[in-house]
């Protein structure tokens, strides 16, 4: 078995949320106050985690598994349902997307057992900018957390970071310097509509193209093949050995190559980051279905995956969940 949808895409990269909490508040992402967060019952257990995680890799070709949030540092049990999946015979390749708070403390203890590497948002290196997005004054902790992630292993260490029009867009070249300079991966994402308060308008997001054109401005930038299903358009900067990426989720989708599908925390399968249909696998695991019927349901699940997202489509509906209720 499989899970492969109706257009002949399969799945192989399992998006894992831990948590939908986060200690940051960035403005693209959610208000000021935060969020009504789950209930402590509706969230998957550890054992509960680990066996979807198992199903999806002995079962349904799930090779890669990355653990996100909501901020995954926040779940305490981390380091052991990361060994746990690291355990599988098949031995799946394991990444976290985090916003960095705290990994200057678990990077070694993460690593020891066996996450690969880490992708860490970051979307300025002035302290007042971080501030303004997150509404936290804690840039020096996401600074200490990428150094400790190198130190201990967990390369390359990638740098996802989204432009805001009139707030850290001037800085792109500085922050593609700083990443080269501590020999960081880094990766400029269109702002998605995502927010939970549903003020993303494609007139103040940056664009894609607008991000090529501003580094070529600074940097000698050579487009590299050989993109496969990955998210990113990568270049060469100023003839290497570094790269830089751009994902342009929303004016150049790679929908046709996706090969993504998302686990919620409370144990909702979304084929899509902006699918308003899920399928609860939390109910069934509950109700006493066998790994079999919970595998089948799963995939039944990605076969109404839709060809795109449809964000150019006059009927597009934002997802109800936010960012940090999906799993990046």
């Amino acid at each position: 078995m499989e899970l492969i949808d109706r257009h002949g895409r399969v799945a192989t990269d399992l998006r894992v949320s831990l948590t939908d909490r986060c200690n940051l508040r960035c403005q693209y992402c959610m208000p000021a106050e935060g969020l009504d967060w789950l209930p402590t019952e509706d969230t998957l257990t550890d054992d509960e985690l680990n066996r979807l995680i198992r199903i999806g890799v002995e079962m349904l070709g799930i090779r890669d598994v990355r653990f996100t949030g909501g901020e995954p540092l926040l779940r305490r049990s981390l380091p052991s349902i990361v060994a746990t999946t690291k355990a599988l015979p098949s031995r799946p390749r394991t990444a976290m997307t985090s916003n960095g708070l705290g990994l200057k403390h678990t990077a070694g203890a993460l690593a020891a057992a066996g996450l690969d590497r880490v992708n860490i948002s970051l979307d300025t290196t002035d302290p007042a900018t971080f501030e303004r997005i997150t509404r936290r004054n804690r840039l020096h902790d996401v600074i200490d957390g990428l150094a400790a992630a190198h130190e201990a292993g967990l390369r390359p260490v990638k740098i996802n970071a989204v432009l805001l029009r009139g707030i850290n867009d001037h800085e792109a070249p500085d922050l593609l310097r700083w990443s080269t300079k501590h020999e960081y991966e880094l990766r400029f994402i269109e702002q998605m509509p995502l927010d939970a308060q549903h003020g993303w308008s494609r007139e103040a997001m940056v664009t894609a193209d607008e991000t090529l054109a501003l580094l070529g401005e600074h940097f000698r930038l050579t487009p590299l093949d050989g993109r496969g299903s990955a998210p990113a358009e990568k270049f060469l900067v100023d003839d290497g050995p570094h790269t830089v990426g751009i994902i342009g989720s929303v004016t150049k989708p790679f929908c046709g190559d996706c090969n993504r599908v998302r686990l919620t925390a409370d144990g909702q399968i979304m084929n899509c980051l902006f699918a308003r249909e899920e399928s609860d696998l939390r109910a069934s695991m509950r109700a006493g279905a066998s790994d079999v019927q919970i595998a089948e349901r799963w995939a039944a699940a990605m076969m109404t995956k839709l060809p795109g997202h449809g964000i150019d489509d006059p009927t597009f509906l934002q997802s109800d969940r936010p960012m940090s209720a999906i799993g990046g």
